[in-house]
Protein backbone atom coordinates (compact mmCIF):
# COMPACT_ATOMS: atom_id res chain seq x y z
CA UNK A 1 0.00 0.00 0.00
CA UNK A 2 1.37 3.32 -1.07
CA UNK A 3 0.69 6.41 0.86
CA UNK A 4 0.64 9.72 -0.89
CA UNK A 5 1.15 12.95 0.80
CA UNK A 6 -1.12 15.87 0.21
CA UNK A 7 1.39 17.44 -2.10
CA UNK A 8 1.77 14.27 -4.19
CA UNK A 9 -1.99 13.85 -4.53
CA UNK A 10 -2.40 17.43 -5.54
CA UNK A 11 0.32 17.05 -8.16
CA UNK A 12 -1.36 13.93 -9.52
CA UNK A 13 -4.68 15.70 -9.82
CA UNK A 14 -3.07 18.60 -11.60
CA UNK A 15 -1.26 16.24 -13.96
CA UNK A 16 -4.53 14.46 -14.69
CA UNK A 17 -6.24 17.76 -15.40
CA UNK A 18 -3.50 18.62 -17.85
CA UNK A 19 -3.18 15.21 -19.48
CA UNK A 20 -6.85 14.27 -19.91
CA UNK A 21 -7.75 17.15 -22.25
CA UNK A 22 -4.66 16.35 -24.30
CA UNK A 23 -5.72 12.72 -24.53
CA UNK A 24 -9.25 13.71 -25.55
CA UNK A 25 -7.87 16.15 -28.09
CA UNK A 26 -5.50 13.49 -29.43
CA UNK A 27 -8.35 10.96 -29.72
CA UNK A 28 -10.49 13.52 -31.56
CA UNK A 29 -7.67 14.44 -33.94
CA UNK A 30 -6.87 10.77 -34.53
CA UNK A 31 -10.53 10.06 -35.35
CA UNK A 32 -10.67 12.98 -37.76
CA UNK A 33 -7.44 11.92 -39.44
CA UNK A 34 -8.79 8.39 -39.71
CA UNK A 35 -11.99 9.73 -41.30
CA UNK A 36 -9.95 11.81 -43.75
CA UNK A 37 -7.80 8.81 -44.67
CA UNK A 38 -10.94 6.71 -45.21
CA UNK A 39 -12.42 9.49 -47.37
CA UNK A 40 -9.20 9.75 -49.40
CA UNK A 41 -9.25 5.98 -49.96
CA UNK A 42 -12.95 6.24 -50.93
CA UNK A 43 -12.17 8.96 -53.48
CA UNK A 44 -9.19 6.97 -54.78
CA UNK A 45 -11.33 3.85 -55.33
CA UNK A 46 -13.92 5.80 -57.29
CA UNK A 47 -11.28 7.53 -59.42
CA UNK A 48 -9.85 4.11 -60.31
CA UNK A 49 -13.36 2.93 -61.25
CA UNK A 50 -13.73 5.97 -63.53
CA UNK A 51 -10.35 5.17 -65.08
CA UNK A 52 -11.73 1.72 -65.92
CA UNK A 53 -14.66 3.33 -67.72
CA UNK A 54 -17.32 3.12 -65.03
CA UNK A 55 -18.90 6.58 -65.18
CA UNK A 56 -21.98 5.82 -63.11
CA UNK A 57 -20.32 6.51 -59.75
CA UNK A 58 -21.25 9.69 -57.92
CA UNK A 59 -19.10 10.49 -54.91
CA UNK A 60 -20.62 11.66 -51.64
CA UNK A 61 -19.43 15.22 -51.04
CA UNK A 62 -18.76 15.42 -47.30
CA UNK A 63 -17.92 18.68 -45.59
CA UNK A 64 -16.64 21.86 -47.12
CA UNK A 65 -12.88 21.40 -47.27
CA UNK A 66 -10.31 20.58 -49.95
CA UNK A 67 -11.28 16.90 -50.05
CA UNK A 68 -14.94 17.80 -50.56
CA UNK A 69 -13.86 20.09 -53.39
CA UNK A 70 -11.86 17.24 -54.95
CA UNK A 71 -14.85 14.89 -54.66
CA UNK A 72 -17.09 17.47 -56.34
CA UNK A 73 -14.50 17.95 -59.10
CA UNK A 74 -14.41 14.18 -59.68
CA UNK A 75 -18.22 14.18 -59.94
CA UNK A 76 -18.07 17.05 -62.43
CA UNK A 77 -15.45 15.23 -64.51
CA UNK A 78 -17.51 12.03 -64.47
CA UNK A 79 -20.65 13.95 -65.44
CA UNK A 80 -18.77 15.74 -68.23
CA UNK A 81 -17.42 12.45 -69.58
CA UNK A 82 -20.92 10.98 -69.46
CA UNK A 83 -22.35 13.89 -71.44
CA UNK A 84 -19.50 13.76 -73.95
CA UNK A 85 -20.06 10.03 -74.42
CA UNK A 86 -23.81 10.49 -74.85
CA UNK A 87 -23.19 13.26 -77.37
CA UNK A 88 -20.76 11.09 -79.30
CA UNK A 89 -23.18 8.16 -79.33
CA UNK A 90 -26.00 10.46 -80.44
CA UNK A 91 -23.75 11.83 -83.18
CA UNK A 92 -22.95 8.31 -84.35
CA UNK A 93 -26.66 7.41 -84.37
CA UNK A 94 -27.41 10.60 -86.31
CA UNK A 95 -24.72 9.76 -88.86
CA UNK A 96 -26.09 6.24 -89.24
CA UNK A 97 -29.64 7.55 -89.65
CA UNK A 98 -28.41 10.18 -92.11
CA UNK A 99 -26.64 7.58 -94.25
CA UNK A 100 -29.67 5.26 -94.11
CA UNK A 101 -32.16 7.99 -95.01
CA UNK A 102 -29.94 9.55 -97.66
CA UNK A 103 -29.50 6.13 -99.26
CA UNK A 104 -33.27 5.64 -99.22
CA UNK A 105 -34.08 9.07 -100.62
CA UNK A 106 -31.39 8.88 -103.29
CA UNK A 107 -32.43 5.40 -104.31
CA UNK A 108 -36.10 6.27 -104.78
CA UNK A 109 -35.75 8.96 -107.50
CA UNK A 110 -32.82 7.13 -109.11
CA UNK A 111 -34.87 3.92 -109.40
CA UNK A 112 -37.76 5.87 -110.92
CA UNK A 113 -35.47 7.64 -113.37
CA UNK A 114 -33.93 4.35 -114.48
CA UNK A 115 -37.39 2.77 -114.85
CA UNK A 116 -38.76 5.60 -117.00
CA UNK A 117 -35.63 5.67 -119.13
CA UNK A 118 -36.09 1.95 -119.80
CA UNK A 119 -39.70 2.62 -120.80
CA UNK A 120 -38.67 5.47 -123.09
CA UNK A 121 -36.33 3.13 -124.90
CA UNK A 122 -39.46 1.50 -126.27
CA UNK A 123 -39.91 3.02 -129.72
CA UNK A 124 -43.59 2.05 -129.78
CA UNK A 125 -44.62 4.82 -127.36
CA UNK A 126 -46.78 7.56 -128.83
CA UNK A 127 -45.68 11.20 -128.65
CA UNK A 128 -48.03 12.20 -125.80
CA UNK A 129 -46.97 9.28 -123.59
CA UNK A 130 -43.33 10.03 -124.30
CA UNK A 131 -43.84 13.67 -123.31
CA UNK A 132 -45.59 12.62 -120.09
CA UNK A 133 -42.72 10.34 -119.12
CA UNK A 134 -40.16 13.03 -119.94
CA UNK A 135 -42.03 15.46 -117.66
CA UNK A 136 -41.96 12.88 -114.87
CA UNK A 137 -38.24 12.35 -115.45
CA UNK A 138 -37.69 16.09 -115.24
CA UNK A 139 -39.44 16.27 -111.85
CA UNK A 140 -37.55 13.27 -110.50
CA UNK A 141 -34.26 14.77 -111.64
CA UNK A 142 -35.15 18.10 -110.01
CA UNK A 143 -35.92 16.32 -106.74
CA UNK A 144 -32.62 14.48 -106.92
CA UNK A 145 -30.77 17.73 -107.63
CA UNK A 146 -32.42 19.43 -104.63
CA UNK A 147 -31.57 16.50 -102.40
CA UNK A 148 -27.91 16.44 -103.41
CA UNK A 149 -27.58 20.23 -103.04
CA UNK A 150 -29.15 20.18 -99.57
CA UNK A 151 -26.94 17.31 -98.43
CA UNK A 152 -23.88 19.18 -99.70
CA UNK A 153 -24.94 22.40 -97.96
CA UNK A 154 -25.79 20.64 -94.70
CA UNK A 155 -22.40 18.94 -94.77
CA UNK A 156 -20.58 22.25 -95.28
CA UNK A 157 -22.50 23.96 -92.49
CA UNK A 158 -21.98 21.04 -90.11
CA UNK A 159 -18.22 21.06 -90.72
CA UNK A 160 -18.02 24.86 -90.38
CA UNK A 161 -16.75 25.11 -93.95
CA UNK A 162 -18.83 28.15 -94.79
CA UNK A 163 -17.90 31.83 -94.97
CA UNK A 164 -20.16 34.47 -93.45
CA UNK A 165 -20.23 38.19 -94.24
CA UNK A 166 -21.81 40.09 -91.36
CA UNK A 167 -23.26 43.54 -91.85
CA UNK A 168 -25.91 45.77 -90.31
CA UNK A 169 -29.10 44.66 -92.07
CA UNK A 170 -32.76 45.60 -91.79
CA UNK A 171 -34.01 42.10 -91.06
CA UNK A 172 -37.64 43.19 -91.45
CA UNK A 173 -37.03 44.39 -95.03
CA UNK A 174 -35.07 41.22 -95.81
CA UNK A 175 -38.03 39.12 -94.66
CA UNK A 176 -40.46 41.14 -96.78
CA UNK A 177 -38.16 40.79 -99.79
CA UNK A 178 -38.04 37.01 -99.23
CA UNK A 179 -41.83 36.84 -99.12
CA UNK A 180 -42.12 38.88 -102.34
CA UNK A 181 -39.66 36.59 -104.16
CA UNK A 182 -41.63 33.55 -103.03
CA UNK A 183 -44.92 35.05 -104.17
CA UNK A 184 -45.55 32.34 -106.80
CA UNK A 185 -45.22 29.56 -104.24
CA UNK A 186 -47.39 31.44 -101.77
CA UNK A 187 -50.11 32.06 -104.38
CA UNK A 188 -50.09 28.40 -105.44
CA UNK A 189 -50.35 27.21 -101.83
CA UNK A 190 -53.87 28.62 -101.25
CA UNK A 191 -52.73 29.90 -97.87
CA UNK A 192 -53.67 33.24 -96.34
CA UNK A 193 -50.45 34.92 -95.17
CA UNK A 194 -51.00 37.51 -92.43
CA UNK A 195 -47.86 39.56 -91.87
CA UNK A 196 -47.34 42.01 -89.01
CA UNK A 197 -44.12 44.06 -88.87
CA UNK A 198 -43.04 47.30 -87.13
CA UNK A 199 -43.25 50.58 -89.07
CA UNK A 200 -39.56 51.32 -88.40
CA UNK A 201 -36.31 49.62 -89.48
CA UNK A 202 -35.17 46.65 -87.42
CA UNK A 203 -31.42 46.24 -87.71
CA UNK A 204 -29.30 43.25 -86.76
CA UNK A 205 -25.75 42.15 -87.52
CA UNK A 206 -26.32 39.22 -89.90
CA UNK A 207 -25.27 37.72 -93.22
CA UNK A 208 -28.04 38.84 -95.57
CA UNK A 209 -27.45 36.05 -98.10
CA UNK A 210 -27.55 33.29 -95.48
CA UNK A 211 -30.52 34.85 -93.73
CA UNK A 212 -32.40 34.96 -97.04
CA UNK A 213 -31.73 31.22 -97.32
CA UNK A 214 -33.20 30.72 -93.83
CA UNK A 215 -36.39 32.62 -94.72
CA UNK A 216 -36.62 30.73 -98.02
CA UNK A 217 -36.38 27.36 -96.25
CA UNK A 218 -38.94 28.23 -93.58
CA UNK A 219 -41.51 29.80 -95.90
CA UNK A 220 -41.10 27.02 -98.47
CA UNK A 221 -41.73 24.48 -95.70
CA UNK A 222 -44.90 26.38 -94.78
CA UNK A 223 -46.19 26.26 -98.37
CA UNK A 224 -45.47 22.52 -98.59
CA UNK A 225 -46.74 21.22 -95.28
CA UNK A 226 -49.59 23.57 -94.23
CA UNK A 227 -53.24 22.60 -94.21
CA UNK A 228 -54.78 24.10 -97.39
CA UNK A 229 -56.95 27.21 -97.05
CA UNK A 230 -55.64 28.09 -93.58
CA UNK A 231 -53.92 31.19 -92.24
CA UNK A 232 -50.18 31.64 -91.80
CA UNK A 233 -49.03 34.26 -89.28
CA UNK A 234 -45.64 35.92 -89.66
CA UNK A 235 -44.79 38.50 -86.99
CA UNK A 236 -41.73 40.67 -86.42
CA UNK A 237 -41.40 42.31 -83.01
CA UNK A 238 -38.70 43.54 -80.65
CA UNK A 239 -38.21 43.26 -76.93
CA UNK A 240 -35.37 43.83 -74.46
CA UNK A 241 -32.76 44.48 -77.12
CA UNK A 242 -33.69 41.56 -79.37
CA UNK A 243 -35.64 41.14 -82.59
CA UNK A 244 -37.98 38.16 -82.91
CA UNK A 245 -39.48 36.66 -86.07
CA UNK A 246 -42.26 34.14 -85.49
CA UNK A 247 -43.98 31.99 -88.12
CA UNK A 248 -47.11 30.01 -87.26
CA UNK A 249 -49.04 27.60 -89.44
CA UNK A 250 -51.36 24.59 -89.20
CA UNK A 251 -49.78 21.33 -90.34
CA UNK A 252 -51.49 19.36 -93.08
CA UNK A 253 -50.63 16.12 -91.29
CA UNK A 254 -50.55 14.87 -87.72
CA UNK A 255 -47.23 15.82 -86.13
CA UNK A 256 -46.28 12.58 -84.35
CA UNK A 257 -42.73 13.75 -83.73
CA UNK A 258 -41.08 16.02 -81.16
CA UNK A 259 -39.64 19.42 -82.03
CA UNK A 260 -36.12 18.22 -81.19
CA UNK A 261 -36.44 15.22 -83.50
CA UNK A 262 -37.85 17.40 -86.26
CA UNK A 263 -34.81 19.66 -86.04
CA UNK A 264 -32.42 16.74 -86.42
CA UNK A 265 -30.88 16.32 -89.82
CA UNK A 266 -32.94 14.28 -92.26
CA UNK A 267 -35.84 13.57 -89.92
CA UNK A 268 -39.11 14.19 -91.71
CA UNK A 269 -41.59 11.44 -91.02
CA UNK A 270 -43.17 9.09 -93.52
CA UNK A 271 -45.73 11.54 -94.88
CA UNK A 272 -43.23 14.20 -95.91
CA UNK A 273 -41.21 11.70 -97.90
CA UNK A 274 -43.84 12.05 -100.60
CA UNK A 275 -42.87 15.71 -101.11
CA UNK A 276 -39.99 17.17 -103.07
CA UNK A 277 -38.09 18.24 -99.96
CA UNK A 278 -34.85 16.83 -98.66
CA UNK A 279 -35.79 16.86 -94.99
CA UNK A 280 -32.81 19.09 -94.28
CA UNK A 281 -34.52 22.48 -94.50
CA UNK A 282 -35.13 23.03 -90.78
CA UNK A 283 -31.71 21.71 -89.82
CA UNK A 284 -29.99 23.98 -92.35
CA UNK A 285 -32.04 26.96 -91.17
CA UNK A 286 -31.24 26.37 -87.50
CA UNK A 287 -27.52 25.90 -88.13
CA UNK A 288 -27.34 29.04 -90.27
CA UNK A 289 -29.16 31.04 -87.60
CA UNK A 290 -26.87 29.79 -84.83
CA UNK A 291 -23.79 30.59 -86.93
CA UNK A 292 -25.05 34.19 -86.94
CA UNK A 293 -25.29 34.22 -83.12
CA UNK A 294 -29.07 33.85 -83.23
CA UNK A 295 -31.44 31.12 -82.07
CA UNK A 296 -34.20 29.11 -83.72
CA UNK A 297 -36.87 27.56 -81.49
CA UNK A 298 -39.56 25.20 -82.66
CA UNK A 299 -42.85 24.64 -80.82
CA UNK A 300 -45.41 21.99 -81.72
CA UNK A 301 -48.86 21.99 -80.12
CA UNK A 302 -51.14 19.44 -81.74
CA UNK A 303 -51.08 20.43 -85.40
CA UNK A 304 -49.94 24.00 -84.65
CA UNK A 305 -46.40 24.56 -85.89
CA UNK A 306 -44.45 27.61 -84.69
CA UNK A 307 -40.88 28.71 -85.45
CA UNK A 308 -39.32 31.64 -83.58
CA UNK A 309 -36.05 33.31 -84.60
CA UNK A 310 -34.16 35.59 -82.23
CA UNK A 311 -31.32 38.02 -83.00
CA UNK A 312 -29.65 40.86 -81.15
CA UNK A 313 -31.09 44.26 -82.07
CA UNK A 314 -28.73 46.99 -83.32
CA UNK A 315 -31.13 49.94 -83.28
CA UNK A 316 -29.92 53.11 -81.55
CA UNK A 317 -31.13 54.10 -78.07
CA UNK A 318 -34.17 56.12 -79.18
CA UNK A 319 -35.46 53.45 -81.54
CA UNK A 320 -34.65 50.69 -79.06
CA UNK A 321 -36.86 52.29 -76.42
CA UNK A 322 -39.67 52.52 -78.94
CA UNK A 323 -39.07 48.96 -80.13
CA UNK A 324 -39.35 47.54 -76.65
CA UNK A 325 -43.05 48.37 -76.53
CA UNK A 326 -44.60 45.30 -78.11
Amino acid sequence: MFLFGARSLDALIKATHLTLPCLICYAYIYKKIEEKVDYIEYIDRNIKDIEKGDLEHELDVIGNDELASIAQSVNNISDGLNKALESQLKGERTKTELITNVSHDLKTPLTSIISYIDILKNNELDEQTTKTYIDILDKKAAKLKTLVEDIFEASKISSGDIELHFEKTDIKELLIQSIVELDDKIEASNLDFIIDTPDFPVFSNIDGKRMFRVFDNLITNITKYSLPNTRVYIDVYTNYGYVFISMKNISNHKLNISSNELLERFVRGDVSRNTNGSGLGLSIARNLVEMQDGSLDLDIDGDLFKVTLKFELLNDGVQLEECSNI
